[in-house]
């Protein structure tokens, strides 16, 4: 867990007392809308459907059971009683009063925390892996570069007023788990022929309204570079990228206009002038950021543990939970663990204060008193004894927690939508639950296999759909509701040889209550034509096609249903 320094917390402080004295000006009527609008915006505050929106930064996804306690003290005392867990790793409330943001922020203070930059035109919060650092097929611990550039990216005096947004993702592993060639700048760790670690560089990734793979623009950048070239790219991006229109104001833009390899020769004619200058990191100044990092007292443990072994052999319920939501730790006798929050009839993501509390009771007791949350919206326990799985396990089990499902179906990502976003264009939660409804089986869902299926409310894809096996899109079609799907899209290379990849949109649209039945005419397709039991969904739709599916799900024009025929025409 990062530790602040004397210049971090005094950066927090300012920033909370500027703030209070621009909302009090504002609310006097000494600030206008629009002066006010830029000044929250950069503090994480948005006026969302029916109030306020609060995004609250949790760098890399890391949280200490102090800073959890404490997030469910504000949503107890400055919300609702919970608040969400959102696809870049935040937290956010959705219905604090105005007024009071400056007290949650001075609040979240105390603790090392804030909602700096978790909006506005600049940068955004740096994601990674959620194992980092206990996966056994990593390359480099992922968090000290990601402090890294957090502390170079906070408060940066050049790009404080980017053309738009800007999302930073690292991975550090073999296996992609942070999705990096769907962000602005994507960082994957390798190591060259010599041995030495230095990072794949992609650029002009990206979801939204013009979804895009990202770009290599460098096959290996070594690591004392890393800031010098993220300089370089953002010089040309603050220079070149479109500040006339938003939907082509993105990196993504930029590079599929000018071309990869002259994008690439840009940056490179910019980092002539900035390679080996003064942001050219030395090992001293990475020993200081790791410094602060608290370092975890692992006990001697054998690789296997007899209990446990007694416990998934005597336990069915137990070995199912364990296979799926249990993940390998690199040192023997330790596992990392997932606890869904994808429980049926609770919306994706969503927590109660309650609940933060019983999870930070659980962290303190079973994983050194810290947890992660992934891009996935599920929080993880990562240096959990093996001796302690099946006492947690059954913790878990009484908080909701221990839904067996991770990589399934019914551990969907899905945005707010349409229930408090004032962008989107339909509501995604109630077909969250539908979904979950319809499959909540759990030997059914096992039969399945392994399936990403991610829902957004609007063109902006807060909830990831283009990179779905089955992503759904909320449309507005004369202001009703419809529900476009698409299938094949994947976020990141898993496995090898699987990259990302973009879905594509197997028709016409649907109607809510008919997005279930589509679904499952998808997966019985799916079911029909796979090989064997190893072949994911996303493999079979590589390997056969969209017309299959199209097929299942449509059906002949002729043959269709009058209902769905009208709902057809009308979409």
């Amino acid at each position: 867990m990062y530790s602040y320094d004397e210049i971090d917390q005094r950066l927090v402080d300012e920033r909370v007392t500027q703030f209070r004295d621009q909302t009090r000006r504002y609310l006097a009527g000494r600030l206008s809308e629009d002066e006010f609008r830029a000044l929250r915006l950069r503090n994480g505050l948005y006026v969302q459907r029916y109030a306020p929106m609060l995004r609250i930064a949790i760098p890399y996804g890391l949280l200490s059971t102090r800073q959890l306690r404490k997030l469910a003290d504000i949503a107890r005392r400055f919300d609702r009683g919970y608040a969400h867990f959102s696809t870049r790793q935040n937290l956010q409330l959705n219905w604090p009063k105005l007024e009071r943001v400056p007290e949650i922020l001075a609040e979240l203070a105390t603790v090392e925390m804030h909602a700096i930059q978790t909006s506005g035109n600049s940068f955004r919060n740096v994601t990674t892996d959620h194992f980092a650092g206990v996966a056994r097929d990593e390359i480099v611990d992922s968090f000290v570069w990601c402090e890294v550039i957090r502390q170079w990216s906070t408060f940066h005096p050049e790009f404080s007023y980017l053309p738009r947004k800007f999302k930073i993702a690292v991975n550090g592993a073999r296996s992609d788990r942070a999705a990096v060639e769907v962000h602005d700048i994507g960082l994957h760790a390798v190591k060259d022929a010599d041995g030495e670690v230095g990072f794949r560089v992609l650029a002009g990734g990206g979801l939204g309204r013009t979804p895009m793979i990202g770009f290599v623009i460098r096959e290996f950048l070594p690591w004392p570079h890393l800031l010098t070239y993220l300089e370089a790219i953002l010089r040309v991006y603050n220079r070149y990228g479109r500040r006339d229109n938003i939907h082509k104001a993105r990196i993504k833009i930029l590079v599929k206009e000018h071309g990869p390899e002259k994008f690439r020769q840009e940056v490179d004619v910019e980092w002539a002038h900035l390679k080996d200058g003064p942001s050219t990191l030395v090992a001293e100044e990475l020993a200081r950021i790791e410094s602060r990092f608290t370092r975890l007292s692992y006990a001697s443990l054998p690789a296997v543990d007899a209990r446990l072994e007694a416990a998934l052999a005597s336990d069915r319920v137990f070995a199912s939970w364990h296979t799926r939501n249990v993940f390998p730790h690199k040192r023997p006798g330790y596992s990392a663990v997932t606890l869904s929050l994808k429980k049926t009839g609770v919306a994706p993501g969503d927590i109660t204060a309650e609940q933060m509390d019983a999870v930070a009771d659980l962290a303190d007791r079973y994983s050194f008193g810290e947890l992660r949350v992934s891009h996935e919206q599920n929080l993880i326990l990562a240096d959990v004894r093996q001796s302690d799985l099946h006492a947690l396990w059954q913790a878990a089990r009484a908080l909701g927690f221990a839904t067996p499902n991770i990589g399934m179906l019914t551990n969907l990502i899905c945005c707010p939508g349409g229930d408090f976003c004032s962008l989107a264009n339909a509501k995604s939660i109630p077909v969250a639950e539908a979904i979950q409804q319809r499959f909540d089986d759990l030997d059914y869902l096992h039969d399945i296999g392994e399936i990403d299926l991610n829902i957004s409310g609007c063109m902006n894809s807060c909830g990831h759909h283009h990179v779905g096996h089955i992503g759904i899109l909320g449309v507005d079609k004369n202001g009703e509701e419809w529900y476009q799907i698409q299938i094949g899209g994947n976020q990141g290379e898993i496995r090898p040889g699987v990259a990302a990849s973009l879905g594509k949109v197997i028709g016409p649209s649907f109607a809510r209550a008919e997005v279930p039945d589509v679904i499952e005419r998808l997966i019985e397709c799916y079911l029909g034509k796979r090989d064997n039991d190893a072949e994911r969904f996303i493999d079979v739709v590589r390997r056969v096609g969209v017309e299959p599916f199209k097929e299942s799900v449509y059906g002949k024009v002729d043959q269709r249903p009058a209902r769905r025929r009208g709902h057809l025409a009308a979409a």
